[in-house]
């Protein structure tokens, strides 16, 4: 459902708002963002790019089980901590939206969506946001967006995420890269930002930030967003146990040789471990009876 007084909404639930205001006194985060989660693999995310210094300083907010936020045009920060606590309190995504712009002042120059921890989802579009701003939603997401060539980038990323699959992360990469072959932010590009959280699904299960990666100033930061996810993923990311490598004799040799070359020397287990702490491999590495994939590929490319 979206929420506010739209202005032209189109058949497929597009809310609009075209009307133009003079600068304020705060910076503008124009930008296109999407707030989403995936019920079944228990995780909520924020993806968004902007012409304006570091746009994830300030957009995206998230925490497992309880709801995304994205707050932007003249943002209101405090719609982030503040919507996540009328989450938590049990309020629907719609009734966040209605709660925190009905006590500000300056709803009539901010942009939100917002998710809640059952993939209900709500997007607003203040009067005076500048054109083209609008949003869409559906199941498990909010899509909004303003400063905008058109409604086309909206529409991109809503459109996009309702036909992916796969994992969160890619599905909201995905969906920037949509909104800006679509025409994107009027202004152009200067950084972007990716946040996705899970309960535990962090580093060493300690954390719940799947993937929180930012560009803060770049001229292409879609790429370069992607780029670093990639290294990320590269990292941090697991491979299914199904896809591990059973270490015979042959590759357990081809293991020791390898290492030996890049001067880790002894016994296999302790000699792989420390050169997978020196690449931040450390966690995709289990004994030495199996080794990932991904393992092997790094020590191949290295040697």
């Amino acid at each position: 459902m979206c929420v506010g007084r739209p202005r032209g909404q189109s058949p497929h639930g597009l809310q609009g708002r075209r009307r133009q205001v003079g600068a304020l006194a705060r910076p503008l985060v124009a930008t296109y963002s999407i707030a989403a989660c995936d019920p079944d693999a228990r995780q909520w995310g924020v993806a968004t790019q902007s012409k304006f210094l570091a746009v994830g300083s300030v957009v995206p907010w998230a925490q497992p089980g309880v709801g995304a936020i994205a707050t932007q045009a003249y943002a209101n920060p405090r719609y982030g901590p503040d919507g996540l606590a009328l989450l938590r309190e049990g309020l629907t995504a719609e009734q966040v939206v209605e709660r925190l712009t009905s006590a500000d002042d300056g709803r009539d120059h901010r942009q939100l969506g917002v998710v809640d921890g059952q993939g209900r989802a709500a997007t607003f579009t203040g009067r005076e946001c500048m054109e083209w701003a609008g949003g869409r939603t559906g199941k498990c997401y909010a899509a909004q967006g303003n400063i905008l060539v058109s409604e086309a980038t909206v529409d991109a990323i809503a459109e996009t995420f309702e036909t992916s699959s796969g994992p969160l992360a890619e599905r909201l990469l995905d969906c920037l890269d949509a909104a800006q072959q679509a025409g994107g932010d009027r202004r152009g590009q200067q950084s972007a930002a990716l946040l996705v959280v899970e309960r535990d699904g962090g580093y060493a299960g300690l954390s719940d930030e799947v993937v929180d990666l930012r560009v803060d100033e770049h001229p292409r930061p879609l790429d370069e967003l992607r780029r670093i996810y990639g290294m990320h993923h590269a990292i941090f990311g697991k491979t299914p146990d199904d896809q591990w490598l059973e270490v015979d004799a042959g590759l357990a040799t081809e293991l020791r040789e390898r290492l030996a070359t890049l001067g880790y020397e002894g016994e296999l287990g302790e000699a792989l471990f420390h050169w997978a702490g020196k690449e931040n491999l450390e966690e995709r590495v289990d004994g030495v009876e199996r080794v990932d994939p991904v393992v092997l590929e790094e020590l191949r490319r290295q040697t």
